[in-house]
């Protein structure tokens, strides 16, 4: 367990101030590191041939594994040839791919340590049958790494149990292999001048102002569609680690059949839409679903990528909004998903800071959830 701190600045807070430079280092890193080359060919063999490919992982591991597959299978829908593929490339939960191993095709694990047990054994159970395996992970040295064919290793550890550089990071491995895929070059300035102005200061009194408005709701529904959906899932897995509140992450849809009768004026809700793909009929929904929210006296607020903060009026966000960047230069699905990662990050930590929680050590501090992890793997 880190260190705990008696009050900020957390580990959270230095890893995601530390997330652009780094997302610089990792671009330039991968571009040039061979496993990366070998795992781009695998996934181009492996549609080619029409064969699976699955991403799978835990936690926020298993939220990156769903952004790979989002981000990839964008990239091989852009390639020729490659559209079946790029349906067929699907993530898993890692016990479920253990319980349910292919037989052919392609794996891609996630593990940020390369030590997470299901995730190990997803791996074993696919080797077993002969498919070809690679891991996304912070270094070489785990017991994940040696059991994949292919290690990407990001060289980048979170320093504190509430993991952002352990999504960002893969996050950034997608995109250089998507870049690989469609022949379209990357361009690492672009990208660390987007992050660090989602870690700005501005960015930072946004999420001050929702997360004083959100501290004190019963649970958090974040909303999502399209490419956005990982990420909704990660912030509400973020939320209930750091500062220990119920939240829940449903689809724009979803939500509007069946679900709003368990919320009321006790609730609060996120809106992540970012996703430029169809993003005017995205609105719409989510306008509606604001709406309906605020009819019922929800907290309403989002995370929006600069151009989509106009379409929607502010009255339907009261508890406040977060600006993602757009990051143009990169495809539809990384552009949302990479542009909203460090801004649900930093409403993360400032949600913990306003209901007086340490971020870092998944609340190990108390006996009872020291015992609750020691009676599982």
């Amino acid at each position: 367990m880190p260190e705990p701190r008696e009050g900020p600045p957390y580990r959270m807070t230095e890893m995601i101030a530390a997330e652009p430079a780094l997302a610089e280092r990792l671009l330039r890193r991968l571009e040039a590191d061979p496993a990366v080359a070998e795992l781009a060919g695998a996934i181009q063999r492996a549609a080619r041939a029409d064969e699976p490919i699955r991403l799978t992982g835990c936690g926020t591991s298993e939220h990156a594994a769903q952004a790979i597959a989002v981000i990839l299978g964008e990239a091989l829908l852009r390639v020729d040839g490659h559209s079946r593929a790029g349906r067929q490339l699907t993530s898993e939960q890692a016990f479920e791919v253990v319980l349910e191993p292919q037989a052919a095709g392609l794996m891609v694990a996630v593990s940020h340590e390369g030590g997470t047990w299901a995730t190990n054994r997803a791996l074993d159970a696919a080797r077993a049958r002969g498919v070809r395996t690679a891991l996304i992970t912070a270094g070489r040295q785990s017991p994940g790494a040696a059991i994949a064919d292919i290690v990407v290793a990001t060289g980048e550890q979170d320093q504190s149990w509430c993991h952002t550089v352990g999504y960002l990071s893969p996050l950034v491995a997608a995109v250089v292999l998507a870049g690989r895929l469609t022949g379209r070059q990357i361009d690492p300035g672009a990208v660390t001048n987007a992050l660090g102005r989602a870690s700005g200061q501005e960015g930072r009194e946004q999420a001050e102002q929702v997360a004083t408005a959100l501290k004190d709701v019963d649970r958090v529904i974040v909303l999502a569609s399209g490419a956005d959906r990982p990420a909704a899932r990660e912030l509400a897995l973020k939320i209930e680690e750091a500062a220990h509140l119920p939240a829940t992450a449903r689809d724009v849809e979803t939500l509007l059949h069946g679900h709003l009768p368990a919320a009321d004026d006790g609730s609060g809700l996120v809106l992540i839409l970012a996703d430029r793909d169809h993003r005017s009929d995205r609105l719409d929904r989510a306008r509606q679903a604001l709406a309906a929210a605020g009819a019922i006296g929800v907290a309403a607020a989002a995370i929006l990528a600069e151009e989509a903060v106009g379409a929607l009026a502010p009255e339907l966000t009261p508890a406040g909004r977060i600006v993602a960047p757009e990051m143009p230069t990169l495809p539809e699905a990384g552009a949302a998903l990479l542009g909203t990662a460090i801004p649900l990050q930093i409403l993360t930590e400032r949600l913990a800071r306003a209901r007086g929680t340490n971020p870092d050590t998944l609340r190990r501090t108390d006996e009872r959830y020291r015992n609750a992890a020691a009676t599982y793997e």
